[in-house]
């Protein structure tokens, strides 16, 4: 089992910045992957920034790309999400998760058949 908990939510206007951090608990070495994934109310979860727990690279959702930071301690036990330049688009709930991928799926597809994640934080962007 592994726990997390995120923080660093918050309401921000278009441009600005957030930082996001997850403390995390648990047989983290278990899973494949960490990372950030969003949701919006009616819409699928979808992720957004995550590292190979093994080999500690790390990915992004094109979504994101050169706006989002990903880091994280040596024991994995911290997970940040440096969000610049944020848009109305980014607003969701953020919640950071241990996953496996799917058998033959990489960390990086975002998809998994074991989830564990916290209770989200809420980002709000304002135009």
């Amino acid at each position: 089992q592994v726990q997390t908990v995120e923080s660093g939510g918050g309401s921000v206007q278009a441009g600005g910045s957030l930082r996001l951090s997850c403390a995390a608990s648990g047989d983290i070495y278990s899973m494949y992957c960490m990372g950030w994934f969003r949701q919006v109310p009616g819409k699928e979860r979808e992720g957004v920034a995550g590292i190979y727990i093994g080999s500690r690279s790390i990915f992004y959702a094109d979504s994101v790309k050169g706006r989002f930071t990903i880091s994280r301690d040596n024991a994995m036990n911290t997970l940040n999400l440096q969000m610049n330049s944020l848009k109305p688009e980014d607003t969701a709930t953020y919640y950071c998760a241990a996953y496996r991928p799917p058998v033959g799926r990489v960390c990086s597809s975002f998809q998994y058949r074991q989830w564990m994640g916290g209770q989200g934080t809420q980002v709000t962007v304002s135009s």
